[in-house]
């Protein structure tokens, strides 16, 4: 029985080539590669990876590859997988894969239970969906995990929920809290991948339309900014009164989603929590408007309300499935509530997965050498190597700064200079 779960191997070559296309994209990546190539830091360390499969991710698993891990991949999203990359990884680099683009529930969690058949050593989430499995149903696991990493916000919530409680049985790297992750890959990554999303899933014009963002944390930011750069009339919605009044001085239009639902066109929730845009906002919606999420789970719209106010429902075109209301409204759902720049698109560019990856990479060297003196808690990812990384990247950039100077360092160090 092949130690793998795909859609069709023969998908392999294309895949190989998408996956060579992105590693030229990804500089940092590439010199932490050759490194670990050479230096072997994870000989022997078994590595289970519950992240989206693309081309990128792709790339990372290479580079713990040559870096002596065993790894095994599965999906952190139904709607994520890439299926060519999945093929690729498999026939051209032996890794064992578990993802199939589409997959129902209970698939998606018997991947991630053949990816734990392996005894990791390391856990690499997007979503926390592997340390929930184990923490829930597989608690045996615990004996021979150094440590885990958590690729994402929504992930990172849940671990410090874990860790509140005092519940949390190993330690983390919130590789999220990264400077180099989350100000580039939630920002611009998002930003750009989100609204590609959309557009591919409905070849809509966003010019001119009205355009709800719900949430402004780094994610929401970066989706505000590109649909406002492409000419919409963008609204923010917020729970956080700092960050409504940080959209607000960014000028934007601020209010409540209740206001905001008869306006808008194009909602996008991006908040990491439940039941965002529920019955109340859809019965104030627009005949045709569109709604995705962009967040992690589709937990952020209240489907099953949708689903119960709605006298029928059809596919209509690749990713977009139209609601129609009992008084004959039409609502578009986009990418079953998934996460549409993955669902629709292909995620975000190479270029900015290369310092999220790069901290993945190191934070779990990082791990294998200090996972005796890490407690159970969830870490930042130490400030070296998130420094390492920018000027890695600016280095790939053919970008120079400026150094402090002896007298610089020595006035910032000291307390008797003032006026």
């Amino acid at each position: 029985m092949p130690n793998y779960d795909i859609k069709d191997i023969k998908l392999a070559k294309k895949g190989n080539l998408r996956i060579e296309w992105a590693q030229e994209n990804m500089p940092v990546l590439n010199l932490i590669r050759k490194t670990f190539k050479k230096e072997r830091p994870l000989a022997g360390v078994r590595i289970a990876c519950c992240l989206h499969v693309t081309t990128e991710t792709a790339n990372l698993m290479l580079a713990l590859k040559s870096g002596g891990a065993d790894v095994a991949l599965c999906a952190s999203n139904p709607l994520s997988t890439q299926d060519d990359v999945a093929a690729s990884l498999v026939k051209d680099y032996k890794i064992p894969v578990f993802a199939i683009k589409g997959e129902n529930n209970k698939v998606y969690y018997s991947h991630i239970n053949k990816i734990l058949d392996i005894k990791p050593n390391i856990t690499m989430d997007d979503g926390a969906d592997l340390v929930s499995i184990i923490h829930q149903k597989r608690k045996n696991l615990v004996r021979d995990i150094f440590a885990g990493t958590e690729e994402t916000t929504t992930g990172v919530i849940r671990l410090r929920s874990l860790e509140s409680k005092n519940l949390l049985l190993f330690p983390i790297i919130a590789v999220n809290d990264a400077d180099t992750k989350h100000f580039f890959d939630n920002r611009y990554g998002t930003g750009q991948s989100t609204i590609d999303g959309v557009i591919r899933a409905t070849n809509m014009l966003l010019a001119g339309s009205n355009f709800v963002v719900c949430g402004y944390g780094w994610c929401g930011k970066g989706v505000a900014m590109r649909a406002r750069g492409m000419g919409a009339n963008v609204i923010v919605t917020e729970v956080n009164p700092l960050r409504a009044l940080e959209a607000v001085m960014d000028g934007y239009n601020v209010m409540s989603i209740a206001k905001a639902s008869v306006l808008g066109d194009v909602f996008v929730t991006l908040t990491g929590d439940v039941s965002v845009i529920r019955a109340e906002h859809f019965k104030l919606m627009k005949d045709g408007a569109i709604v995705c999420n962009s967040g992690h789970f589709n937990v952020e719209l209240d489907i099953p309300a949708l689903e119960r106010m709605s006298k029928s429902k059809r596919i209509i075109r690749d990713f977009v499935e139209e609601y129609t209301l009992k008084e004959g409204r039409r609502i578009n759902l986009l990418g079953d509530g998934r996460l549409i720049n993955l669902a629709a698109a292909e995620g975000h560019p190479a270029s900015v997965m290369d310092m999220s990856f790069a901290n993945q990479a190191l934070s779990a060297e990082f791990v294998k050498k200090k996972y005796r003196s890490l407690e159970k808690k969830v870490y930042k990812v130490p400030e070296a190597i998130d420094k390492k990384i920018a000027y890695l990247k600016l280095k790939a950039l053919g970008i120079k700064i400026d150094l402090l100077t002896h007298e610089q360092k020595e006035y910032l160090s000291s307390w008797e200079l003032g006026t």
